[in-house]
């Protein structure tokens, strides 16, 4: 067997094999968050197709939260119950579901990208759907927001950060609910957590702003209040960004401690991955960017690797890493296990293009031996 196609045992999950479906976000409901036959397909088409962990795209954890009036949510016992029949199915073809719990932040309230992804005003329509309108969003610090357009911010006062508190929490009950085995939080990508994360969107003066422990304490406390709902025997994942990409962009060149960082940085990420393996988080799914328009990250296959090898070997704990970014071939995503660079590889775009990308990765490494986990309607297009 190869190490790609090694099982992963996290708490009493056992996942098949190390190739899990990053989460990639559709825009394909209406306007209520409910999932449609594209999600039903979509998301079982890769179960079918050899994944051992499939995530479902970011997930609104409240209406507010969504990037597009058009995104999943599960904000609702309604959401939960609509998810449970996708669930079912992927865990049919032997694949573990998994959700990734989300909230959008200033980020949110956009058309979708091929509507032109600009900023909704609140009451704002999208188009030509009437009830596709903009909202007020938002932000831990309104004057930070980094791209063009002028969305209605509002500044989230200790009311607000509660609210988003419970939302987790009540997100990640009606998600075990649905069937979900593993939850993952969204942390990455210039949403919301990231935002409080990063000191480029995070100019607050009370307790979650300012140095590194208040600006990662919305993070801690989203964490606690999903582990406090998940069962013991299931994983948590945390996705983050590793880094803003962002480090080079003062003039000054001066050294600075991580409280007096001017961006989100890799030494950020490790100390972070510290306090969330303490707080009962099984794995770092490791992505980068996303924050701001000026971000310099490098091109090519495996450019987010790194970060994710350094976690894994810098962080204290039994912290595994999940890394993603530019996989696209067998052997490549086998060279990550088998390297110890990595214990799980996520894979988006070229599941996109191959939806039996798993399959495939089976034949390609394991000859004859894998076209077993092919189903067996589609056995003999394979033999």
């Amino acid at each position: 067997m190869t190490d790609l196609f090694s099982p992963l045992s996290i708490r009493d999950t056992e996942i098949p094999n190390r190739i899990a479906v990053s989460p990639m976000c559709q825009y394909s409901c209406e306007t209520d968050g409910l999932p449609t036959e594209w999600h039903r397909v979509h998301l079982g088409s890769r179960a079918v197709g050899g994944a051992g962990i499939v995530l479902t795209e970011a997930t609104a954890v409240e209406p507010r939260g969504r990037i597009t009036p058009h995104d999943l949510g599960i904000w609702s016992d309604e959401h939960a119950r609509a998810l449970e029949p996708i669930t079912a199915f992927i865990r049919e073809q032997g694949a573990v579901p998994g959700i990734q719990l989300a909230h959008a932040g200033h980020k949110a309230s956009k058309r979708r990208p091929w509507e032109g992804n600009e900023p909704l005003v609140p009451g704002e329509n999208e188009g030509e759907d009437e009830d596709a309108n903009g909202w007020e969003v938002r932000s831990p610090s309104p004057e930070a927001y980094p791209f063009g357009g002028e969305p209605s911010i509002r500044e989230m006062d200790h009311g607000d950060v509660q609210t988003v508190i419970e939302a987790f929490r009540s997100a990640a009950r009606r998600s075990l609910e649905a069937g979900f085995e593993i939850a993952e939080i969204h942390a990455a990508h210039g949403y919301l957590l990231h935002e409080f994360l990063s000191p480029v969107t995070n100019r607050r003066e009370d307790e979650y702003g300012g140095g590194f422990e208040n600006r990662t304490r919305l993070l801690r406390e989203v964490t606690r209040a999903v582990r406090e709902v998940w069962p013991d025997e299931r994983p948590v994942f945390v996705r983050i960004s590793g880094t803003d990409w962002l480090e080079g962009r003062d003039a000054d060149g001066d050294s600075r401690s991580e409280d007096d960082a001017n961006s989100w940085t890799l030494e950020s990420s490790v100390q972070v991955a510290n306090q969330l393996s303490e707080l009962g988080v099984d794995l770092l799914d490791v992505s980068s960017g996303g924050l701001h328009p000026e971000q310099a990250p490098p091109a090519g296959p495996n450019f987010q690797v790194p970060l994710a090898e350094t976690i894994r070997a810098e962080s204290e704990g039994e912290l595994a890493v999940g890394a993603v970014g530019g996989i696209t071939e067998p052997e490549q995503a086998d060279a990550l296990i088998r390297n110890e660079r990595a214990d799980l590889v996520l894979v988006g775009r070229e599941f996109l293009r191959d939806p039996y990308f798993g399959l495939r990765a089976g034949d390609e490494l394991e000859g004859e031996s894998g076209e077993a986990a092919w189903p067996i309607q589609y056995r003999r297009a394979v033999r």
